[in-house]
C-alpha cells in the first residue's frame, strides 16, 4: 500500500510506575531523519528508539516527542564520605591547637562542610522504562501509520488517474505520427508542383518524405513511455515503499516526452506533449510526499 510522509500520532502509557507521552510527527524527506526530544537523563535509550521507528518507516523527518515521569517519588539517600569527613576533623583540630582556640565542634558542623555529604536517586531499571516507552512509541505509530495511509491512497488514486490520461495522450500521439509524415508528403509534392509548373518527381518526393519519417519517428520513445506507465502502475499497487522508484520512473518519463517535443513537427502533437508534460509534474509533485 502506498503510504504519504506525513502523518501524526499521540499516545500515553501508564505502567510500571512510570507515566510515558510520546508524540510522532512525520513529514516528507529524501532521507530517513529523525529528531528526538526527551528528557536527558533518558538520551541512553535514543538508539532503540531509532531502531524500533525503522521498523516501520522507511523514509521522512521524523520528530519524536517523549516525556517519562515518574508516577511516585523516588527514594533518594545519603551517601556519606567518611574519609572527607574524618580528614576535616583532624584538619580543623590541628588548627584549632596551633591558634589556641577552642576544638569543640559538632558532628553536623563536620557534616555541612562541601561534599561530606551527596543525595543519590534510587538506581532506576532501564529495561522497565524501555517496556514502557516502547508500549508508547507503539500506540502512536499505530495513529501515524494509519494516517499516512490514508494520505497514501489518496496519493495513488490521484497518480493513477493521472497516469492513465498519459496513457491515452500517448495513444493519441502514437496514432498521430504517421499522419503527419502523410500530411508532410501531401505538402511538399504541392510545393513542388507549384515550383515546376506540375512536374514533380514522385520518387524523389517519396525519398524526402521517408528521410523526414524517420527523423520525426518517436515508435522508440512511444513504447518506453507505454512500459512506464505499466510500471507506474504496478508500482501504485504495491506494498512496498516505492517513493524513489516513483521519482526515477517520472524522470524518465519527462525524458521521452522531451524527446517527442524535440521531433515533434506538428501543432497537435506539441499540445498533446504539452498536456502530459503538466501532468507529470503534477505527479512528481505527489511523489515527493510518498515513502
Amino acid at each position: 500500500m502506498i503510504r504519504s510522509m506525513t502523518g501524526f500520532g499521540r499516545s500515553g502509557v501508564q505502567d510500571s510506575g512510570y507515566e510515558v507521552n510520546c508524540e510522532l510527527k512525520t513529514v516528507n524527506h529524501r532521507y530517513f531523519d529523525i529528531h528526538t526530544r526527551m528528557p536527558r537523563r533518558y538520551s541512553f535509550l535514543e538508539d532503540r528508539i531509532k531502531e524500533a521507528l525503522k521498523k516501520d518507516l522507511q523514509r521522512g523527518r521524523i520528530e519524536i516527542s517523549i516525556n517519562i515521569e515518574k508516577m511516585q517519588d523516588m527514594a533518594r539517600n545519603i551517601k556519606v564520605d567518611k574519609g572527607l569527613a574524618i580528614a576535616y576533623h583532624d584538619s580543623l583540630k590541628d588548627l584549632a591547637e596551633k591558634l589556641n582556640i577552642s576544638s569543640e565542634f559538632r558532628a553536623i558542623d563536620i557534616f555541612r562542610l562541601p561534599d561530606v555529604f551527596n543525595l543519590v536517586d534510587e538506581q532506576e531499571d532501564p529495561e522497565v522504562i524501555w517496556a514502557v516507552l516502547n508500549r508508547a512509541l507503539d500506540e502512536a505509530m499505530l495513529s501515524l501509520v494509519d494516517m499516512r495511509s490514508k494520505e497514501g491512497a489518496n496519493l495513488a488514486r490521484d497518480i493513477a488517474e493521472r497516469n492513465a490520461y498519459i496513457l491515452s495522450a500517448i495513444e493519441r500521439l502514437e496514432m498521430r505520427s504517421p499522419l503527419v509524415v502523410k500530411e508532410y508528403q501531401e505538402r511538399l509534392l504541392k510545393r513542388i508542383v507549384e515550383m515546376t509548373n506540375n512536374v514533380a518527381d514522385e520518387g524523389r518526393v517519396i525519398q524526402e518524405a521517408a528521410i523526414f519519417a524517420d527523423k520525426a519517428s518517436i515508435t522508440e520513445e512511444i513504447v518506453r513511455l507505454k512500459s512506464h506507465t505499466q510500471h507506474l502502475g504496478d508500482l501504485l499497487a504495491g506494498n512496498q515503499a516505492v517513493g524513489r522508484k516513483l521519482d526515477f520512473l517520472v524522470q524518465e518519463m519527462f525524458r521521452e516526452i522531451n524527446t517527442i517535443a524535440s521531433k515533434a513537427n506538428d501543432i497537435e502533437m506539441s499540445q498533446i506533449v504539452v498536456d502530459v508534460k503538466a501532468e507529470l509534474e503534477k505527479i512528481r509533485e505527489q511523489v515527493q510526499n510518498i515513502e
